[in-house]
């Protein structure tokens, strides 16, 4: 199995090829523009996967690094997948020093919740805590 290095490193991100995944293959950010996954990596954490110098995996961290964050844009190129490179992505987030001590750490998910639940992440204790404004078709306006 090919070597997999992780890096936290905005320098190392591929933003094009961040953008055609989010833009094209994504279920959550279908037609997003660079602009906006340009401003969205500039104000978050990142941790991008690599494999012979390619990033073939990608996540963000929005937080204030003290007490709240918010785990987004999780991917693993498709040709990739099935090979624990999710989990090696994952870990590098949750080992990650800047995330740790956080009284609330969050993320929405449809599909994946075996592997976030690996990590701790659960369904709401209280979700009647919980609200949101949510527009899923904004990018596509």
């Amino acid at each position: 199995m090919p070597h997999l290095n992780i890096s936290s490193d905005k320098a190392e991100l591929d933003v094009p090829a961040i953008h055609h995944f989010l833009s094209t293959q994504s279920t959550w950010a279908i037609g997003i523009q660079l602009a906006t996954v340009q401003r969205a990596i500039e104000h978050s954490l990142c941790v991008g996967g690599y494999i012979d110098g390619r990033q073939m995996a990608f996540a963000r961290v929005v937080s204030d690094y003290a007490t709240f964050a918010y785990l987004v844009d999780v991917y693993v190129l498709e040709e990739y997948r099935g090979r624990g490179y999710s989990k090696r992505l994952m870990e590098a987030v949750m080992e990650h020093p800047d995330l740790q001590g956080l009284r609330r750490f969050m993320l929405a998910t449809s599909t994946a919740h075996d592997l976030y639940g690996r990590y701790g992440f659960t369904a709401p204790l209280r979700p009647g805590t919980l609200m949101e404004r949510y527009f899923p078709d904004i990018y596509q306006r």
